[in-house]
């Protein structure tokens, strides 16, 4: 057998085209109309795979694991047993680690054309990988399930130990288009009461908190710039708890983005219990497509998941999966213009 390496696939119904690398199973780019029905690519990235191999991207477009965001200086304790994972963060081990699923090659194990056009990956994570336990199946599937729709499926089996499994897709938004400048002036509504507040490393208190009457309130659509510069740091990148949406398809409204000029709009549905709203802060000088540079707030990343270091924190839904056990995570992007 040819040994793999790193492509790009691309998914097309005629209406939107999505290009998928098998290399962390990451979006490279995605184009969708706008009110007039003019294409854009509107996902941060690179034109080849080399970048990404190269680790020139803040997790552009990957799908990151075993645990995606911070767990408290790298360390649990499951079943009585200490881990300690690679520390990546500051104090803290993020997104799986070193070299997390954003990192290796998936298998390709099916790639459909057509009206429907689909394509699934599969990685098979072993035990000890980034100081995890147990051996893990993965795979995502990413679907154009209408014409201006996609739908990402994502399951994970622990084969034979419990371990924490928290995935989440880490693509950077951009609406009016990768290469057009800051998403400060795009609006958001997060369908969320409360986030989990976090201390200077970033890792939740353990608290629930209302958003009411603060910066972080998104529960009616208002502008991403409208309070940025009252939130600690450099701006958002914060977990939402998704506590008030309603439902379809199983899946909850998440949040929904927009952009004024182009009129395009991102519906997000999940069925994960929280959302981490990330606003670029830490993107400086990153030349992207087409020679296009991505500064601070170039782009707004929406990654549904279990709450942040929760592996920790008794009191969040817990993320370790059992043997026997299926982890189950679904996001549907539904593009508009209005």
């Amino acid at each position: 057998m040819a040994e793999a390496k790193a492509q790009i696939f691309e998914l097309n119904n005629g209406t939107m085209k999505a290009c998928i690398s098998n290399y962390g199973c990451t979006i490279t780019s995605l184009f969708v109309p706008d009110k007039n029905g003019k294409l854009a690519d509107v996902v941060l990235g690179f034109d080849s795979v080399e970048p990404y191999l190269k680790g020139a991207a803040p997790y552009f477009g990957c799908i990151v694991g075993r645990v995606a965001n911070r767990i408290k200086e790298g360390k649990f304790t499951l079943d009585g047993v200490n881990y300690s994972l690679p520390i990546n963060n500051g104090p803290n081990s993020l997104h799986g680690g070193l070299k997390g699923f954003d990192k290796v090659l998936w298998e390709v194990v099916d790639y459909k054309k057509g009206e429907n056009p689909s394509i699934t990956f599969k990685y098979h994570c072993r035990d000890g990988e980034e100081g995890y336990p147990g051996d893990v199946s993965v795979t995502a599937t990413y679907t154009l399930t209408a014409s201006t729709s996609m739908r990402l499926d994502m399951e994970a089996i622990p084969e034979n130990k419990p371990t924490p499994i928290n995935l989440a897709q880490h693509t950077y938004w951009n609406l009016a288009g990768h290469n057009s400048g800051n998403i400060l002036d795009h609006s958001a509504q997060i369908w969320a009461m409360h986030i989990t507040p976090v201390d200077q490393n970033t890792i939740p208190t353990g608290e629930i908190m209302p958003v009411k009457g603060t910066a972080f309130d998104f529960s009616a659509e208002k502008k991403i710039g409208s309070s940025i510069s009252e939130v600690p740091g450099l701006g958002y990148d914060h977990n939402y708890v998704l506590d008030c949406g309603d439902e379809k398809l199983g899946l909850k409204h998440a949040a929904k983005l927009k952009d004024p000029s182009s009129a395009r709009v991102l519906n997000l549905w999940t069925n994960a219990p929280g959302m981490q709203f990330y606003t670029g802060n830490y993107v400086s000088g990153v030349v992207g497509k087409g020679g296009a540079v991505y500064g601070k707030h170039a782009g707004v990343c929406m990654e549904t998941q279990g709450f942040p270091n929760a592996i920790n924190q008794p009191n969040f839904p817990s993320v370790v999966v059992k043997p026997g056990e299926k982890y189950q995570h679904s996001m549907l992007f539904e593009f508009s213009a209005e």
